[in-house]
């Protein structure tokens, strides 16, 4: 499924696209015709997105609402001569210009693709956790909501209504920078922790939107400071360990490891990112140990 990274690019595609242009709106594939003859011929405001939820906003207080899901695409063509004929299932076209200098854009898979209005668009940010890609972000509503819950950090990261915008790669990257085991129970963590974490996706994410890929690796980890191959993966980029199970870890020469968490695929380092125990456990560990050395 993209990331958040990719809907705040693809929002800022659209807005560069469109913004403050007269569009032509079709539902080639039929699903959308209703709504899209409403829009059709309307000013394009801009495009925003929160977490994985894109808003294209159109006058009259008019919100395309859209989610990719785990196929969705929304490609954005322009400059061209001419518009192509659909191709596949279009749910939802854009198109703007005259002849010789047109924009359109195509929306293809999506899960959700609803016209609303601002007390919907509203409805659905009230249900996010901050995104680290907004500049009105609060992170420490997340940290409330993390140093209260018994649930895996790892687990808790996935959580939309937690932390927005934040994927798989995102999560096990950050858990590995920050030698955070993605077991660890969110309560457990100290709130200088949950900081710098923030402030590292905060700059990671945003290098994703620049980049359009997710590179998490430290330039003395990179390829061409270690003298290995780059990483070859249909998502790209340079990771520590998201798909790298089995694989030597880039730090410490470990096994990645992998296992499933709450429905998804988790990868760790076992010797960058240690199995938690609380103080509690290392001070009975270390008692027993005093202990049974005591012995004759």
């Amino acid at each position: 499924m993209p990331e958040g990274h990719t809907l705040r690019k693809l929002a800022d595609d659209l807005a560069a696209a469109f913004a403050g242009r007269t569009v032509r709106v079709s539902s080639p594939q039929g699903r959308f015709t209703a709504d899209a003859e409403q829009l059709d011929g309307a000013r394009l405001l801009g495009a925003d997105s929160a977490g994985k939820h894109l808003f294209v906003e159109l006058e009259g207080e008019r919100f395309v609402h859209v989610h990719l899901g785990l196929i969705g695409t929304f490609a954005v063509h322009t400059g061209v001569e001419e518009v192509p004929d659909p191709v596949g299932q279009v749910r939802l076209r854009l198109v703007a210009g005259e002849p010789g200098a047109l924009s359109y854009a195509d929306l293809r898979g999506a899960i959700v693709c609803d016209l609303i209005g601002p007390e919907r668009r509203a409805e659905v940010l009230g249900r996010l956790g901050p995104d680290p890609l907004r500049p009105d972000a609060d992170p420490d509503l997340a940290w409330r909501r993390i140093s209260r819950s018994p649930r895996a950090i790892g687990d808790l990261l996935m959580d939309q209504k937690v932390l927005a915008g934040v994927g798989n790669v995102y999560r096990a990257e950050v858990l590995f920078r920050h030698r955070i085991h993605p077991l660890r129970p969110g309560s457990t963590l100290r709130v200088g922790q949950w900081r710098a974490m923030w402030a590292d996706l905060v700059e990671l994410m945003a290098e994703g939107v620049r980049t359009g890929r997710i590179d998490t690796v430290r330039p003395e980890h990179t390829p061409e400071a270690m003298g290995r191959a780059p990483r070859r993966d249909d998502h790209g980029g340079e990771v520590y360990v998201y798909r790298r199970a089995s694989m030597p870890c880039l730090v410490c020469g470990s096994a990645v490891r992998t296992a499933e968490l709450a429905g998804r695929n988790s990868f760790w380092c076992p010797r960058c990112q240690p199995t938690f125990r609380s103080r509690a456990v290392q001070s009975a560990i270390k008692d027993t140990t005093t202990s049974q050395g005591a012995r004759p």
